[in-house]
């Protein structure tokens, strides 16, 4: 039996500085389901990059601060909102939807 209680956990992440991405519509990608998960970009003011995760996976928050460690230093950006709806992705999983949610801002600025 573990000591992990059951339902979400939630985490939160923060990371200052880097590339104001500016004004863009919201950008969501990928679909709660069994070993996935979505994600959501928004726009907000300030030069910060934040970043809460809620996730059915408890007790992995070090394996989760490392891929949002990577996620930021591949994309600097500030100004965003990352909003993670987890349901058990693996770590490569998060960082191919980080991925396409960069390229569809990227791609979808006004």
């Amino acid at each position: 039996m573990s000591d992990i209680p059951a339902g979400l956990e939630t985490l939160d992440f923060s990371f200052s500085g880097g590339q104001p991405a500016g004004a863009f519509a919201p950008v969501l990608v990928g679909v709660v389901g069994s070993g996935n998960l979505e994600v959501l970009l928004e726009a907000v003011a300030g030069s910060d990059c934040a970043v809460r995760v809620e996730t059915s996976a408890r007790g992995f928050e070090p394996i989760w601060q490392a891929v949002m460690n990577d996620f930021h230093a591949r994309h600097p950006l500030a100004g965003v909102r990352i909003a993670i709806n987890d349901m058990g992705a693996t770590p490569a999983v998060v960082s191919l939807r980080l991925d396409q949610a960069v390229a569809e801002l990227q791609g979808g600025r006004p």
